[in-house]
């Protein structure tokens, strides 16, 4: 690879809005997202990339929305439909950019979890609930919940999102539109982790974001169960009363907890054996999913 797609895309000429691993180029009436190699941990981008990481989001992405066959915000991975200055970027881009429709942001995180873990599990211990949500009493960490819950939270530039209750995501984008998204979003993860589940992969959560275009549709936007916005355990593996290993950043995470980074200044680069393990949870993730060799390897 001839450039690093953890420092910049950095085509001329064309807006750009980098976010922590996608930048996003303005088209006018379209966008071109391109997943990068950044990886962050902790609210930190890390100064070392993850070889391919963008290209396994991004081929999941296109292979779970084929898959369910949900409205959606993708119109292309030909690098010729987004213009000559992606083409002249082909060993870059290609595997990793995606030319989509512009549509409105619905400014909440749809969470839906099958999975007592994480955030969910902590507040679990405290209070019994989960984003305000009763649970029934002696579940253990990481237990299947009795049905899949929706737990929004809202979008935030910089930090951690914010769970709220239902209630406050309906008064903030209308009653209506909050129960439509909550029925999308516990729809397709039933789908998703009955698919993953034959996989032998549990789903245990996921974020989905949505979009409205300009004729009130609502369609998927984002990324679509992937390892960045989701929780996926191998079932071979999964044991209620103890937290599984995931096949996401959570090895990165570990090196980071194990060393001396205090979380408030730079962050470490990672080592070369980190870097490899990561980049091998990824693509083991793709293709258990998949049912496919990962195509860049």
């Amino acid at each position: 690879m001839s450039r690093n797609p953890l420092l910049a895309t950095d085509i001329p000429g064309i807006p750009c809005r980098k976010g922590k691993v996608r930048d996003i180029y303005d088209l006018g009436d379209r966008l071109v997202i391109i997943a990068s190699d950044r990886i962050s941990a902790f609210d930190w981008v890390l100064p070392t990339p993850i070889p391919d990481k963008g290209r396994v989001l991004t081929g999941l992405t296109i292979f779970w929305l084929q898959l369910l066959q949900v409205p959606n915000h993708l119109l292309s991975t030909r690098l010729e439909d987004m213009g000559p200055e992606f083409v002249a970027r082909r060993e870059l881009l290609e595997g990793r950019a995606m030319l989509v429709r512009k549509a409105q942001v619905i400014p909440i995180e749809c969470v839906a979890r099958g999975y007592l873990a994480g955030s969910g599990w902590k507040e679990y211990k405290q209070s019994g609930t989960v984003c305000g949500i009763p649970l029934p009493s002696g579940l253990r960490e990481s237990q299947q919940l009795p049905e899949p819950i929706f737990t929004p939270a809202t979008k935030e530039e910089t930090g951690h999102d914010i769970n709220i209750s239902f209630e406050e995501m309906a008064r903030r984008v209308g009653q209506e539109l909050a129960e439509l998204l909550q029925q999308k979003t516990l729809d397709l993860y039933r789908r998703a982790a009955e698919h993953a589940q034959r996989c032998g992969i549990i789903l245990a959560d996921t974020k989905l974001e949505w979009g409205k275009l300009p004729n009130g549709e609502i369609i998927l936007i984002d990324e679509v169960f992937t390892p960045d916005s989701s929780r996926f355990w191998p079932a071979d593996q999964y044991r209620p009363g103890s937290s599984p290993p995931s096949f996401d950043k959570q090895y990165v995470r570990d090196w980071l907890e194990r060393t001396t980074w205090d979380k408030n200044s730079p962050p470490p680069p990672l080592p070369p054996d980190v870097v490899e393990k990561t980049r091998a949870k990824y693509i083991e993730a793709y293709e258990r999913l998949t049912g496919q060799p990962f195509p860049y390897k």
